[in-house]
Formats: structure tokens, C-alpha cells, sequence
């Protein structure tokens, strides 16, 4: 991509127009923690006394958040000073079940917004700021961003090739899924095949709870556990491991994909999902790979540097990284399985 010099004019308004959209990202956050967007939708238009009624909050600061809402274009008011959310921004902001709902996506950046005194001092002297510093507001944004495309793709993507549609069709099939979260791609993997059993493995202790909580309807077949997969995988065990947007945030990936071989019975497969990522480095990037550099600044690589000798992989792991940590774990192969406009991510099979 070629790169045209700006002139300090043209710069400032680059900075004023990142300054405008930064203010509209916090007040969304704010919109989506108050309850106030979902009010608007379900109840239709309101001023700030209706609002604060339906859904409560402050009358005054209701008022402003409104007026600014209209201001920047988010939300319609009528003559009567009604404001009302449009049913595209609707779906945008309350709608958890849509592949378009990007309400989590303020919340995340304004979760990493709270770790900047963090960030500083990690950025000056080394170390890191791990996940659980990042708090609520991080781990749920991270498990409702991803949820619809688990609910709604996640298994009809994988179902399209055939000898893994197989694998998991098995009866009696095992599946250990890495990194599990908030354990929506074990639920979209156990409705989806009905004699299958699906074990989350997590290191955060929280999001194991609330993944618990998220799979109460399938205790049985969905289990959750509180461990590091680099040596708590049971060997020779699984038909199929996932390891679903998370090699980039290990500390050591290697040791965790080295168990995850182990862990595998003959014949099965392991399945990475990471970050659909350009294959080089560029400047100017695309936007896919601008978005995940400030994932990556802000939150995973200060989250895995957190962990003593870390290998610091970041956000932005391109493939190329990814064949080396699988070779170096005993893996022959790394390909990519034909499954396309799957959100931000790409598909990985790697081979023993």
C-alpha cells in the first residue's frame, strides 16, 4: 500500500476526526452499561425523564448523553425532543444474537481506556497487564463479541469440511476446547452434534465460571476446567482440540500446543482459529490489521508479557508465526481450512 505524506493540516484533521470517533466509542460504552440503547429500542422514543424511568440513571447526565447521541448522528429527536435509535443502529448495539452487534467493541476499548496508568509503566519498564487486571468489562466484551458467530456460524462453517464434520459427528466423540472463555464455542460445538463431549480448558478462573453459568442447560456434555493446557491435558484423549482466538495472547504457546498434540488421539484434529491477518507486514496496513495492532497495544500483548519469559506474540500473529510455534511442537504441517468472511479470524488445521 503506498503511503502519501500528509501535511500538519491534514494530520490535525486526522487527529480531530480519531478524537471525534474515541468520544463516540466511550459514549457507546456508556449507552450499552446504563441500559440506555436497549431502552430506547424495546420502548421506542424517549426523553431523559422517560428514559431514566424505564431503564434509570441520572435525569441530567441522561439529557446530555441523549443531545450528544443526536449530535454526533447515532440517534434521531423529533420536534416534540424525542430521541429514538434507528433500527440499524439498534441491531448494532443491542442486538446480541446479530454477526453485525459491535456493542462489546466500545466496552473493550474502554476496559483497556481504564489500564492506561498500567500500559505506561509496562511500555516503560517491561512486564505486562494481565487479563484478569482488565476486569469485567474486558472478559464480557470479549465472550459477547464473539458469541453470535459461535451461535450462528461456528458450526455450519465447520460442518463444510467434511472429515472434521465426521470427526465431530462420531458417536462418543471427545473435543478439549483451549482457551474456552465464555464457553460459547463449546455450546455452539455440543448443540451441534449431539453425542458429543466437549471439555473447556481456561486459565482465567472467572471466565470458567461464567462459561459454567453460560452452559448450565448442557451440564454434562460441556465442562469446564480451571487449567493451563501445557500440562493439564489428559494424553491420547480427544478426537479434536480447539484452540479459538487465543495462541496469539500465550505467554507460551509452544508448551500449550506440545499438549494439545499429546492430547490427541490418532486420527483427530487440532483446529486453531486466529486473527485473519495480512500474511506480511505493511505501512500503511488495512484495517483488519490497523484494528488488530490496537488490540494488540492495548491489550493482548501487555496480557501476555505479563507472564515470566514470555515469548510476546501479540495480536498480529501471522501465519508464518504460527507454522513456527506448530513445528516446534511437533506438528508436520499447517494448513488452512476452507472457511471464508468468518468475522476477523481464519482457520487452521495443524497435522502430527
Amino acid at each position: 500500500m503506498s503511503h502519501v505524506e500528509q501535511t500538519a493540516e491534514q494530520f490535525a484533521g486526522r487527529m480531530f476526526g480519531a478524537a471525534l470517533g474515541a468520544i463516540d466509542i466511550l459514549a457507546a460504552h456508556l449507552g450499552d452499561r446504563l441500559g440506555w440503547y436497549r431502552a430506547l429500542a424495546e420502548g421506542g422514543p424517549a426523553d431523559a425523564a422517560e428514559l431514566t424511568a424505564r431503564a434509570g440513571g441520572d435525569r441530567r447526565y441522561a439529557r446530555e448523553w441523549l443531545e450528544q447521541q443526536a449530535c454526533t448522528g447515532v440517534l434521531t429527536v423529533d420536534s416534540d425532543g424525542l430521541f429514538a435509535l434507528p433500527s440499524g443502529a439498534a441491531e448494532v448495539l443491542t442486538d446480541r444474537t446479530s454477526l453485525n452487534y459491535l456493542a462489546p467493541l466500545a466496552r473493550m476499548i474502554a476496559g483497556a481506556g481504564v489500564q492506561m496508568p498500567g500500559l505506561v509503566r509496562a511500555y516503560s519498564e517491561g512486564g505486562g497487564v494481565g487479563w484478569s487486571e482488565f476486569g469485567v468489562d474486558m472478559r464480557e466484551s470479549q465472550s459477547d463479541m464473539n458469541r453470535p458467530w459461535f451461535e450462528r456460524r461456528l458450526a455450519a462453517d465447520l460442518a463444510g469440511v467434511d472429515d472434521l464434520h465426521a470427526l465431530l459427528a462420531r458417536p462418543g466423540a471427545k473435543v478439549a476446547d483451549i482457551g474456552s472463555g465464555g464457553g460459547w464455542s463449546s455450546i455452539a460445538l455440543a448443540r451441534a452434534y449431539p453425542e458429543l463431549t466437549v471439555d473447556g480448558y481456561d486459565i482465567d478462573e472467572p471466565s470458567v465460571a461464567m462459561a459454567a453459568e453460560n452452559a448450565a442447560d448442557l451440564a454434562g456434555r460441556v465442562r469446564f476446567r480451571h487449567a493451563d493446557a501445557a500440562v493439564d491435558l489428559p494424553a491420547a484423549t480427544y478426537d479434536a482440540l480447539f484452540a479459538v482466538e487465543c495462541v496469539h495472547d500465550m505467554p507460551h504457546p509452544v508448551d500449550v500446543l506440545t499438549g494439545m498434540r499429546k492430547a490427541l488421539l490418532p486420527g483427530g484434529a487440532v483446529i486453531v482459529m486466529d486473527e485473519a491477518v495480512e500474511p506480511e507486514f505493511t505501512g500503511p496496513g488495512g484495517e483488519v490489521d490497523r484494528l488488530m495492532y490496537g488490540f494488540s497495544l492495548l491489550v493482548c500483548l501487555p496480557d501476555g508479557m505479563a507472564h515470566p519469559d514470555s515469548v510476546g506474540t501479540g495480536t498480529v500473529m501471522r501465519a508464518a508465526k504460527l507454522r513456527e510455534y506448530a513445528e516446534k511442537a511437533g506438528f508436520s504441517a499447517v494448513d488452512v481450512l476452507p472457511i471464508e468472511d468468518f468475522g476477523f479470524w481464519r482457520f487452521y488445521r495443524l497435522t502430527v
